[in-house]
């Protein structure tokens, strides 16, 4: 019987005891801004590019003062109004229009 608990006592002292653990540092990269001008706002003309290059046709330029880019462009069989952050170059919103 105290062989038993004697056991049990080795085995929780065991479990409880911290094992050392390598620990791996991840690379993170928190910047602000797109990868396009290492953080810095992207111009008009970048903001229609990226809009093309992600399936619109047609983007014109409506609007490129301040923190948002408005553009109007087709893409499928609809029309489009695309706002894009130009500190982040995404896309904030999508209405559909009619021209």
């Amino acid at each position: 019987m105290c062989r038993n608990r004697f056991i049990a006592l080795v085995l929780a002292i065991s479990l409880l005891t911290p094992t050392a653990v390598p620990s791996f540092a991840a690379t993170v990269s928190i910047t602000i801004g797109s990868n396009l001008n290492n953080g810095r706002a992207i111009t008009c003309s970048q903001g229609q590019r990226l809009l093309q290059n992600r399936g619109f046709r047609d983007v014109r330029r409506m609007n490129c003062r301040g923190r948002l880019f408005t553009y109007h462009a087709r893409r499928g069989g609809g029309r489009f109004e695309v706002t894009l952050n130009s500190r982040t170059a995404r896309v904030t919103d999508i209405r559909r229009i009619r021209w």
